[in-house]
């Protein structure tokens, strides 16, 4: 039979060891903070930074939300992130995804400062992930790393299908399960022969938004599938895997909603934590003494497990 990952319940486990961690810096005075710059008036991203801020809140983080109108310029939308990457309370600066019509991303997300990255998405973020050096890596990218290691999953001499080259999951994905010893081959619009590519992999992590792309055809017996892709139907959330086919096939599989998603907000607690941390560190002690790191006091918490923080 196929084992459903429950990423929800990993999630939950990462979102309460970080509170712990909040409350220990809390005690010493430092309390980490989120900044989420949401413009206009977009449903589905009012929802999302709304679950980000209650998590923030439940894990004793301090919330700085901005938000601005539908009309902002470029330019007001700049200040404020200038604003907040001069704000020494300020840990991390989320600017939600997609703006309205009219702004230009790419140079607001570049005013972010790399040690308050907590998406992992400047420039300066992913070159660092490109030269194995240390930085805030990506939400959904670190959260599938993570939901492999909690299910006790080798990646280390895996064959790894990544299906999917974009910009947000599966480039920096392939980059992470590279620097964990997998052997990655990227799948992505052009590939000619999907199943060619995906069949013989151990670990196939889908993430195109195309709904219902992979099927039995794509998965060799006892891999581990990794479903990514979220979409609304008419009969619920669904992903970019044909689950229900999967059953018996795939080893183990991550479910849509339940799986992936719930660990995206859970490592951007992760990350706003990480950054306080770093930026306390920074202003402590010289730049070649700075190797504690909260993902190092979660690994020596989990060795007992035999998994560790990525």
């Amino acid at each position: 039979m196929t084992t459903t990952i429950d990423g929800s319940r990993i999630a939950r486990d990462i979102r309460a060891r970080v509170a712990q961690r909040v409350a220990e810096a809390a005690a010493r005075g430092r309390v980490p903070g989120l900044a989420t710059v949401l413009v206009g008036d977009d449903p589905a991203s009012a929802v999302y930074v709304a679950a980000k801020r209650r998590a923030i809140r439940e894990a004793g983080m301090r919330d700085f939300p901005r938000h601005l109108s539908p009309h902002a310029r470029q330019e007001e939308v700049a200040a404020v992130i200038d604003e907040l990457a001069a704000d020494p309370d300020v840990s991390g600066i989320l600017l939600q995804l997609p703006l309205p019509t009219g702004l230009d991303a790419a140079p607001l997300i570049g005013r972010i400062p790399a040690a308050k990255d907590v998406d992992g998405l400047t420039t300066a973020s992913a070159g660092r992930l490109a030269r194995g050096e240390r930085g805030l890596r990506p939400c959904t990218p670190s959260g599938v790393v993570e939901l492999l290691d909690a299910e006790g999953i080798e990646i280390k001499g895996a064959c790894v299908a990544v299906v999917g080259w974009g910009e947000l999951v599966g480039r920096p994905l392939a980059q992470l399960l590279l620097r964990r010893g997998a052997t990655v081959t990227v799948a992505h619009e052009f590939t000619a022969d999907l199943a060619a590519v995906t069949r013989p992999a151990d670990i196939v992590v889908v993430a195109t938004g195309v709904k219902g792309l992979v099927g039995p055809e794509h998965v060799k017996p006892g891999a581990t599938v990794i479903d990514v892709g979220i979409h609304r139907t008419p009969d619920g959330l669904t992903g970019d895997v044909r689950a229900a086919e999967l059953d018996g096939i795939a080893g183990r599989i991550t479910p849509v909603p339940g799986g992936v998603g719930p660990m995206t907000i859970a490592m951007l607690m992760v990350n706003t934590l990480q950054a306080a941390e770093w930026n306390a560190e920074s202003e402590a002690v010289p730049a070649q003494a700075r190797e504690h790191s909260v993902r190092g006091a979660v690994r020596a918490a989990r060795l007992s497990s035999g998994r560790c923080w990525t």
